[in-house]
């Protein structure tokens, strides 16, 4: 949420205005046009796994329109799309919380990308090659799309020069799961799993095979 946030509020671009003394200066505002905000907003979340499904509570919370697009349809509040080009039509943000794996390579590619229109946002908080970077690279530079939200890229931690480069992308390096709650609750895993092991029990946290 931090990061879908961040993004379509162009915070990075407030944050520099401030710092740069331009609004003290009374310099000519990159605020100047309005920002949608968080209600009715179209929210589109691929992927409705256990990521997925809190992305999409947490939408909801805002007071936006969420939708989804994944393998299966589920019994839940959000309309489901049975491609993700239908959900790239419908939402001004895509967020995406897929697994990855060779059936997601490259998915959200120049199409996907140029469904959401120009003024829709990608976030990325899934694996990097869900995306193709060159595609990404070409739509964030011609402003086929407004603006995206990484925190995950193909080549880790190397991202390309010519995607830095560019003004409406908000980075982060990969630390989406990075909190004090979520170390908390892996350690508390851990312990659990090895506390039943010693003890000849079934393990509560069990790896499940692809």
């Amino acid at each position: 949420m931090t990061l879908m946030l961040a993004t379509t509020r162009r915070i990075l671009v407030a944050d520099q205005y401030v710092r740069s003394g331009d609004w003290a200066a009374s310099k000519p505002s990159p605020m100047m046009r309005p920002q949608a905000g968080m209600p009715g907003r179209r929210i589109g979340v691929y992927g409705m796994g256990e990521i997925g499904r809190k992305i999409a509570a947490r939408c909801a919370a805002f007071e936006s329109e969420v939708g989804y697009f994944s393998r299966s349809k589920y019994d839940l509040a959000y309309q489901y799309f049975p491609t993700l080009e239908a959900l790239a039509d419908w939402c001004s943000v895509l967020m995406i919380a897929v697994r990855a794996g060779t059936e997601t390579q490259h998915v959200v590619n120049a199409d996907i990308l140029g469904r959401l229109g120009a003024d829709g946002y990608v976030v990325n908080i899934s694996r990097g090659s869900v995306i193709d970077e060159k595609a990404l690279v070409a739509a964030l530079t011609d402003k086929t799309i407004a603006g995206a939200g990484l925190d995950v890229f193909e080549q880790e931690p190397h991202t390309p020069d010519a995607l830095t480069a560019l003004p409406n992308v908000v980075f982060a390096p990969h630390i989406g799961g990075h909190t004090l709650d979520s170390h908390v609750a892996m350690q508390n895993c851990v312990l659990a799993n090895l506390t039943a092991f010693f003890a000849g029990k079934p393990l509560p946290y069990a790896v499940k095979s692809a």
